[in-house]
């Protein structure tokens, strides 16, 4: 997946005519905790809480300009997806219906429903409301958004673009690594597309979670395999089958996938929370876990993690706080 510089620009004219660009900092507190510069992306600054929004939003752009007729979409998500779709159909004067499984985070089929959109609880996981999602689209003649698609894709390409412009005129410089969360595919895949526009040599490293493992055993085997999903805390990253387009990329432009357990999240949630006060939704502290996992071999380095959301129910991150006590600094 390859873009070319105007496709990327024209994106970023898009997603900028709705949301300014969100910050990236470098937290001392996390510095010392690690031993290491850790610049943090933050995503969980977007108006709809998480990275997602922008990929809604150059779609959305190309839908209207490509196919003006459709007036009703359709989509699957577990949340972040749904609120972009959500938001970007509000703004282009779309319909929408979203399908979530069934025990889905409350707090994100709440603010699907306050963007306007007509939520379908189905099925016990995502593959599940997506294959759903895709018969009712037959079915009714929706058009079906993907959940992974090119123009998702470009979009969510200013976030990292964004990164690696202002890092690289800091006085740090680039980082040596980025950790970027795999759900579907599209983050990752962003972070590699602004890094080939920005001709940065920042090492990506992919991170899924240990209980979805699909992603990190595609990447070892070299071809699409499915795994079990049991993650109860990342539910953005819950991924049973990976995308081939996104696989693709993830073969070709990471250094690394590394895995984080449910645990790890949740410790880098309170992390997060200790030493910037920000609320990060499991997915969103997800590159923190792996960077704490892998503190020794980055210390003394620039590292950056992206906090791709916030979006966490408010009994599950009081659940998450009180689970276990952060380690103080001194």
């Amino acid at each position: 997946m390859r873009f070319t510089r105007d496709e990327i620009e024209a994106a970023r004219r898009t997603v900028y005519a709705a949301m300014p660009p969100t910050p990236q900092y470098a937290w001392p507190l996390l510095a010392r905790r690690l031993g290491c510069t850790v610049w943090t992306k933050h995503e969980n600054h977007t108006p709809a809480g998480a990275f997602k929004l922008r990929g809604g939003l150059t779609y959305f752009e190309a839908l209207a300009r490509e196919k003006p007729a459709v007036r009703h979409v359709i989509g699957a998500t577990r949340g972040n997806h749904g609120q972009s779709v959500g938001y970007a159909a509000r703004r282009y004067g779309l319909a929408a219906t979203i399908v979530v499984p069934r025990g889905n985070s409350v707090e994100k089929n709440a603010a699907m429903r306050a963007l306007g959109v007509t939520l379908i609880e189905h099925g016990d996981e995502f593959q599940a409301a997506n294959e759903h999602a895709a018969q009712l689209a037959e079915a009714q003649g929706l058009h079906r958004v993907p959940s992974f698609h090119r123009d998702l894709v470009s979009g969510v390409a200013s976030a990292y673009v964004e990164f690696f412009e202002a890092l690289a005129a800091s006085q740090d410089g680039p980082p040596d690594v980025l950790f970027v969360p795999i759900g579907l595919g599209s983050g990752f895949a962003a972070a590699a597309a602004a890094r080939v526009h920005c001709g940065a040599s920042t090492r990506l490293v992919g991170v899924v979670s240990a209980h979805a493992t699909a992603y990190l055993d595609s990447f070892r085997a070299g071809r699409a395999l499915e795994s079990p999903v049991s993650t109860r805390l990342a539910d953005g990253m819950a991924c049973r089958t990976p995308v081939p387009e996104a696989l693709e990329v993830l073969r070709r432009e990471a250094d690394d996938v590394v895995a984080v357990s449910d645990a790890e999240v949740a410790q880098a949630m309170r992390v997060l929370f200790t030493d910037t006060h920000n609320v990060a939704e499991g997915a969103g502290a997800a590159a923190l876990a792996a960077l704490l996992q892998q503190a020794s071999r980055w210390r003394g380095k620039r590292v950056g993690i992206a906090l791709t959301g916030g979006n966490v129910d408010a009994a599950m991150f009081a659940e998450v706080l009180a689970s276990a006590q952060v380690v103080q600094q001194t």
